[in-house]
């Protein structure tokens, strides 16, 4: 058995930049940090005693003999990707829910990439779990998906990620010291809006757009080089909590799917109490939404958006990870 462990990431600016449609023709960048909370994904050889060959559970249980009978397009892909002959059992869970903005589909797909070539006794480098998971997402699953979060997830850290290319992607971590980490950290707020979306059709929305919306997509690229001066300065961080909010007026003219009248309410209150800047977090519509407030507003703000759910957080510096492995298969 195999049990592999991969974060999720919160994205915090050049967002949009990372889609193929765009950086292949401009380039990209974003700056984004993996977190402490993960997907798991447990795998293992499934003897040969049962009516069926397959068996995947998730939110929804399937048990199949043929791979292309399997609905999970992620699961589906990655085993014919992968070549799979035998039998096997996947099994998901997850710290936060999917379709949320925290890249979970990606983790998922990094996640499982991971475990298959544990299984088969291969140890495989973080780009080329990373590279691979583009491929599966954006060639074969065919989903209107960018290109940070397989990157971000597989690798772990803060990091600016940029893309010059389908292949061509640089990652660059900021190496800022644990203090000033700790100091970005103790400025963010993370919650949950109580309501998911499909990032698939946000982003495509985004895409068609995108001929019209190329001054934003240029700003959003340069706040990453913008943000990560003040990152490595030694003055106060709330330009970070400022530029965050500029970047969110930004992704709100992407599309009109970004923001939704109850996803603006929550914002504006949260300004009112004291945040700095925030932004709803991966494609919009809903999921985790972030502000960057001073420390001493945190209770404030906390209090003043119940009954969101509040869920703290730290940055991951691991990325995926096996965290179990039996020969046995048991």
């Amino acid at each position: 058995m195999i049990i592999t462990r991969t974060p999720f990431r919160i994205s915090f600016f050049g967002g949009g930049t990372d889609l193929p449609a765009w950086y292949e023709e401009n380039g990209g960048e974003v700056l984004s940090v993996a977190i402490d909370k993960y997907c798991y994904i447990s795998l293992r050889r499934l003897p040969p005693f049962f009516a069926y060959k397959h068996r995947i559970v998730y939110s929804k249980h399937e048990t199949v003999n043929e791979i292309d009978e399997i609905v999970h397009p992620a699961v589906r892909e990655a085993f014919r990707f992968m070549k799979i002959n035998e039998g096997l059992e996947v099994h998901h869970d997850g710290d936060l829910p999917a379709k949320s903005g925290l890249g979970s589909s990606s983790s998922f797909t990094v996640g499982l990439l991971h475990a298959l070539y544990a299984l088969q006794g291969k140890i495989v480098t973080k780009r080329r779990l990373a590279l691979e998971a583009i491929h599966i997402e954006q060639d074969l699953i065919k989903e209107n998906v960018g290109s940070q979060d397989q990157v971000a997830v597989a690798f772990g850290g803060l990091n600016k990620i940029t893309f010059k290319g389908r292949h061509d992607i640089d990652i660059v971590p900021i190496t800022i010291n644990r203090q000033r980490i700790e100091e970005l950290q103790d400025h963010l707020l993370l919650f949950f809006t109580g309501f998911t979306r499909y990032a698939d059709k946000i982003e495509g929305e985004k895409i068609k757009q995108m001929p019209m919306k190329s001054v934003e997509f240029e700003r959003m690229k340069r706040m990453v080089d913008q943000v990560i001066e003040i990152l490595n300065g030694n003055g106060d961080l709330i330009d970070f909590g400022r530029m965050l909010n500029e970047s969110w007026k930004l992704k709100k003219s992407l599309s009109s799917l970004v923001t939704t009248p109850q996803i603006n309410d929550i914002y504006e209150q949260a300004i009112r109490h004291g945040a700095v800047g925030g932004k709803i977090l991966g494609a919009g519509g809903g999921g985790f939404i972030l502000f960057f407030v001073k420390p001493e507003d945190r209770n404030r703000i906390i209090g003043a958006l119940a009954p969101l759910l509040y869920v703290p957080f730290r940055f991951d510096f691991l990325g995926s990870q096996v965290i179990f492995y039996s020969e046995s298969g048991v």
